[in-house]
């Protein structure tokens, strides 16, 4: 969706949603700022951010963003607790090896996280797998196994029972099929194409 001279993806529209007018807003895999700027001219927010690519650093730089370049388990460590009011993991849960760190520490310096990911539990990642036996690829991530960095595969099941035996208390879910929101019922897994959590530890 577009807004303004702004284009977001479904899942950073609804992440936007989430968020209230003045927070203070911590983005990691921020990527070229597209939401951060978005939430800072929208939303007054005060918005600081984590990117480990250059290029993406650049593009934030180029855009007036305040952003760090690190990997996210470094960059967490310097925060203290509570610094902000909202930390945002847009698309990046497949590229993370230490999952269950990470989220500890975004649940540690934000009131509440807000995560998204693309869905491999969706029926055409299934049937990719099942007829043509190769690794499936997610509409809403598409991006081939060997790309790097590489890529965590997670379905929609796998992250709330993550999220069970973490402890870690959702709050709220959204599940996209692309551009739209479809209910909350037994088959959300093989329907969704993506799915948005906010969490509170």
């Amino acid at each position: 969706m577009s807004i303004g001279s702004i284009k977001l993806r479904s899942d950073l529209l609804v992440i936007s949603e989430l968020i209230n007018a003045g927070e203070k807003v911590l983005d990691l895999g921020c990527g070229d700022g597209t939401l951060l700027k978005y939430l800072v001219d929208t939303h007054d927010v005060t918005g600081r951010g984590v990117e480990l690519s250059e290029a993406g650093v650049l593009a934030c730089v180029s855009r007036g963003l305040s952003v760090r370049q690190g990997n996210l388990q470094e960059a967490l460590g310097d925060y203290p607790d509570k610094a902000f009011d909202s930390v945002i993991l847009g698309q990046t849960v497949p590229y993370i090896d230490d999952l269950s760190l990470v989220f500890k520490e975004m649940l540690r310096v934000g009131k509440r996280t807000i995560v998204s990911f693309p869905n491999w539990g969706h029926w055409r990642c299934r049937l990719t797998f099942l007829l043509q036996g190769i690794s499936p690829i997610s509409q809403d991530l598409p991006l081939a196994w060997e790309s790097s960095p590489r890529i965590r595969t997670v379905t929609i099941r796998d992250f709330e029972e993550f999220c069970s035996k973490y402890r870690i208390v959702i709050n709220k879910h959204i599940y996209l099929q692309h551009d739209l929101r479809i209910p909350d019922r037994f088959d959300k897994n093989l329907r969704a194409t993506s799915a948005v959590y906010e969490l509170l530890a």
